[in-house]
């Protein structure tokens, strides 16, 4: 509960201008219950937000709470309250900031509109006394709000729908290339852009110390040991009880990763509850129906670890580093490089080629070259390359009588 209600104020201190003033740890009874509380913890909580008079809201840390109990709530204590879910949804709205992110936010909007409408109904109902037709319509207020809603609800979708068929010609392009993709994965606030930004040097990064900075899918370019240029890909944090149909929306955007050729998961290891944070993440990519041999041959990285001294692994595998000292940064890239081969089907292979023919601009442009022994006295040259099978292909069919060593 202590670890859950620091979480809980970190969601609350990631947006701007609010500020925590108390926190009460109280025993809830199921969420989709008229009161989330007994009558004697309802009567704490009620005496006590009647004396801060400067508290504008109450968060809640469960997922959802119905439109009947939040409207209850909020006439007992006459301020806004609030449900793990809104926050969540709000947190996301402030960093939202591509066409996509905001698309997929107002997908997951579309069912607390719903419960909205209800409790707005209900009460136009107990004014009025029953609902009207509207204009002769032979529609209800209610039933015009909800096609209204349906309406928008197809919209987003298929705004979206046309998203990912670009993004999907994107990833046709890339493949094209052959350049591999290594997505970075973790609970959120872990350390994965700034991870990124010590992979790839990219000084526009910046990283932040909150929870979800980073809500869209974003790649950068870098470099392992053998110079073979990789994208890695900066994805959205999770997150325990994240709202399932936030988890819905945004698993679009997560789609990504099913076309990666390596997985990094980044683990905090100062975190106090880091083992849930690794369980939530995996139960989340089990979710998303990935390829078997992208979990099985995915690598677990512990960060954080210049806060604990001596601090060594314990589970078998797992690289001990500081994104933010650069610590273990080289033995990572060696391990990514390993699994990168052996996802990619690349070879590396010292090839004979004749300098004067066009040999060797083709490899630069087609393969990654690592190096060159050049033989004056015949005009030739050893090269030493990193090459893709389609690629090897049709380097062999372009230049049939070049003497290649595996």
């Amino acid at each position: 509960a202590e670890l859950q209600i620091a979480e809980a104020v970190a969601l609350v201190n990631t947006l701007q201008n609010w500020t925590v003033l108390d926190k009460i740890i109280i025993p809830t009874k199921n969420p989709d219950k008229k009161f989330i509380f007994g009558k004697g913890n309802f009567q704490v909580l009620t005496e006590k937000i009647k004396k801060m008079p400067h508290v504008t809201a109450v968060f809640l840390n469960v997922e959802r709470i119905s439109s009947l109990t939040k409207k209850e709530l909020e006439d007992a204590w006459g301020v806004k309250v609030f449900d793990r879910y809104t926050i969540v949804l709000h947190i996301f709205r402030c960093n939202a900031r591509t066409k996509e992110a905001k698309l997929q936010i107002a997908l997951a909007e579309i069912p607390l509109l719903r419960s909205n409408l209800k409790n707005e109904v209900s009460q136009l109902d107990q004014q009025r006394g029953g609902s009207r037709y509207i204009m002769g319509s032979g529609e209800t207020f209610m039933e015009t709000q909800n096609r209204i809603l349906k309406e928008k609800e197809l919209k987003i979708r298929s705004a979206l729908e046309k998203l990912r068929r670009k993004r999907s010609l994107l990833r046709t392009q890339r493949r094209k290339r052959e350049f591999p993709i290594i997505s970075v994965m973790g609970y959120t606030n872990c350390g994965k852009t700034t991870l990124i930004k010590a992979l790839t040097g990219e000084a526009g990064l910046q990283p932040r110390d909150q929870l979800f900075a980073t809500l869209d899918i974003t790649a950068h370019a870098g470099y392992l040991p053998s110079h073979m240029a990789v994208i890695y890909v900066d994805t959205i944090g999770f997150l325990t009880d994240l709202p399932h149909n936030l988890v819905e929306s945004f698993s679009a955007t997560l789609e990504e990763v099913a076309y990666s050729d390596l997985i990094v998961h980044v683990r905090d290891i100062t975190h106090p509850e880091t083992v849930l944070q690794k369980a939530t993440v995996l139960s989340v990519l089990k979710n998303l129906n990935l390829p078997r041999h992208l979990l099985d041959s995915m690598v677990e990285v512990h960060n954080k670890v210049d806060l604990i001294e001596g601090y060594k692994p314990t589970e078998e595998n797992a690289l001990a580093i500081s994104a933010l000292h650069g610590r273990g940064l080289d033995e990572l890239k060696e391990e990514m490089e390993k699994k990168i081969l052996t996802a990619t089907g690349k070879k590396i292979l010292t090839l004979n080629i004749n300098l004067e023919g066009p040999q060797l601009s083709w490899l630069y442009k087609e393969a990654t070259v690592q190096e060159i022994e050049v033989m004056p006295e015949d005009g030739t040259a050893r090269v030493k390359v990193i090459i893709g099978n389609s690629a090897f292909g049709r380097y062999k069919n372009l230049f049939p009588n070049s003497k290649i060593f595996m």
